[in-house]
């Protein structure tokens, strides 16, 4: 091997690297083993999970994070048991690389019929099924052309924010391809100044905004994937009109700002009615971002600003990338014609009064009471169910990442996610290295229902032997409360096998001392959650710390409760 020649696993692993990629998620499997000898050779770390489905989940946190995320399994049955995590990916814009090992060339080439196949001789099956929830696939059969083929993959990912996947047989890790390539970076294109587009877009933008007298903005999630977050502070610092985000943009937006005012909910519909213009970041106008359609902002007052189209009062602007095209609205904005435009909001609900002995419930304000627990920096994870809505209620401190349900909502997703996203904050802090001033170690924490931590817990192990500062909320109401709320309060299939939640971190391998130890507490009353939140052990330690908080099975936040309460009143007509 020469200077200008590497072995193909070594120049895609490269290329990873290269793109921030620290740390690689997934399982061994024999169509991957020679693969996964090439991980750490090529200067990355393994994370072996317990099943490939969290690997992608974990990979999916990692991205959110770290802005890249990865994950290897073998042909048919692990790409498959994935394929749930990918799809995910895809819908709510998490950018991962899904590498597959598959059987080599001489065995596909004769169609044998070997094992992880429908042994019918046919190896391109799982090739269109992957082709549904990526946005681009490579199978590298030539090592002449894959370089360029993984090069033009990795773009793909990068440009739309989705996941992709590559494929390698068996027999291709090894040989020797041009290293040329390495020395030009993998990126996305710049974009070209659209001079027939863009100018009439500029000029129909800032008409609707200085003809505004009551503009407001809304932020929405893929505006991460678009990058552009420090434009969108510009924007709402520049013009300090009244800027809500959704629940999938919660945690971009700096909050403190005196002009925003947290999540979109409905109780503000009424004010964004009366707006003449929304503008809006990213949207995502998913039934479960909007709550069932309800937050959706009215067409006709709406500027729709996507990756790279402009959408306002029936026109499309097209191929105007959103960065650009933001800097340049901004430096064109004269801030002198645009409406002041300030009017007083509700501010939150005042919190019930409740006695220390009370038993804690989301409806007397588990949730708000919660957020003084958190810190700057925290990547706060709030699971598919009561956590998901209760976390709409959190005051978020500053530089906090929070991932909460979106469109995709795969209970179990959480726990998982929650492992890349602590170790893509590892991998940053130590890329800034100790002697930086922004070098800070970022606690996790993760809100998730009894129900959800069933279908994913043995992940924990993964955090456990990975050393990671983790803090679980676990809500024991007895089943999945959420799905009580829409349909059958009171069915059995709303209900779970009770577990020993707080035995998890023993049985999962957590160290009984030493700075690693595992901290376990239960809270039932509001006095046991104050000394839990006032606990030096779980605001400072190290390793798992671990809290089940047990409410009644039918508490829930207000949203859902209004969806129980229309349960009840029809029952009550059905027996009428």
């Amino acid at each position: 091997m020469t200077t200008e020649s590497v072995p193909l696993a070594i120049y895609l692993f490269t290329r990873l690297r290269h793109l921030g990629v620290d740390s690689v998620f997934g399982l061994p499997g024999d169509y991957n083993l020679k693969l996964l000898d090439h991980i750490e050779p090529s200067g990355l770390r393994w994370v072996g999970n317990c099943n490939e489905l969290n690997a992608g989940y974990a990979a999916d946190g990692y991205a959110r994070i770290k802005g890249l995320g990865s994950l290897v399994t073998t042909f048919g049955v692990g790409e498959l048991s994935a394929l749930n995590a990918i799809a995910g990916a895809y819908a709510e814009r998490a950018p991962v690389v899904h590498i597959v090992g598959t059987p080599p060339r001489a065995t596909q080439d004769a169609r044998a019929l070997v094992h992880h196949t429908f042994n019918d001789g046919e190896f391109k099956h799982f090739d269109r099924i992957q082709a549904h929830v990526t946005v681009a696939q490579a199978v590298l059969n030539d090592s002449r052309s894959a370089p360029l083929q993984i090069d033009y993959v990795l773009q793909q990912c990068l440009i739309h924010c989705r996941p992709v996947r590559i494929a390698i047989p068996d027999d291709m890790p090894g040989p020797l391809v041009s290293a040329v390539q390495l020395g030009t970076p993998v990126s996305i294109p710049v974009s070209v100044a659209q001079t027939a587009v863009e100018p009439e877009a500029l000029d129909t933008l800032l008409g609707c905004i200085y003809g505004s007298s009551r503009p407001m903005l809304l932020v929405d999630g893929e505006s991460r994937a678009f990058g552009i977050l420090d434009e969108i502070h510009a924007f709402v610092r520049k013009t300090k009109w009244p800027t809500f985000v959704t629940g999938f943009g919660r945690g971009l937006l700096t909050e403190e700002l005196p002009n925003v005012h947290g999540v979109y909910t409905p109780k503000y519909k009424a004010f964004v009615e009366s707006c003449d213009l929304v503008m809006c970041f990213g949207p995502h106008y998913s039934s479960s971002n909007t709550y069932l359609g309800e937050t959706r902002p009215p067409g006709a007052t709406v500027i729709d600003i996507t990756a790279t189209e402009i959408r306002t009062q029936g026109i499309t602007f097209r191929d105007l990338p959103a960065k650009p095209f933001l800097q340049s609205l901004i430096r064109e904005l004269d801030v002198s014609r645009i409406s002041k435009h300030a009017p007083p909001l509700p501010g939150p609900n005042p919190l019930p009064m409740i006695q220390p002995a009370d038993l804690v419930s989301q409806k007397n304000g588990f949730w708000p009471r919660l957020s003084r627990f958190f810190q700057e920096g925290d990547i706060i994870l709030a699971e598919t169910g009561t956590p998901g809505y209760g976390a709409n209620d959190f005051m978020l401190p500053r530089h906090a990442s929070l991932f909460r349900p979106v469109t995709w909502l795969s209970i179990g997703y959480m726990l998982p996610a929650a492992l890349g996203a602590s170790i893509a904050a590892r991998d940053k802090l130590q890329e800034l290295g100790s002697n930086s001033d922004t070098a800070k170690p970022r606690r996790t924490v993760i809100l998730i229902g009894d129900g959800s931590f069933q279908l994913t817990a043995q992940e924990m192990s993964t955090i456990i032997s990975q050393r990671l500062d983790v803090v679980i909320f676990l809500i024991n109401n007895g089943g999945y409360t959420i799905e009580r709320c829409i349909h059958g309060r009171d069915q059995f299939y709303n209900s779970i096998s009770p577990w020993r939640y707080l035995k998890a971190p023993s049985m999962f391998g957590a160290p009984e001392d030493g700075g690693f130890a595992a901290h376990t507490w239960e809270i039932r009353t509001w006095a046991d959650l104050e000394n839990v939140l006032s606990d030096h052990r779980m605001l400072y330690g190290k390793g798992i710390r671990m809290a089940e908080v047990f409410m009644e099975k039918l508490d829930a936040p207000e949203l859902l409760l209004g969806w129980l309460e229309r349960q009840v009143k029809q029952d009550k007509r059905a027996l009428a």
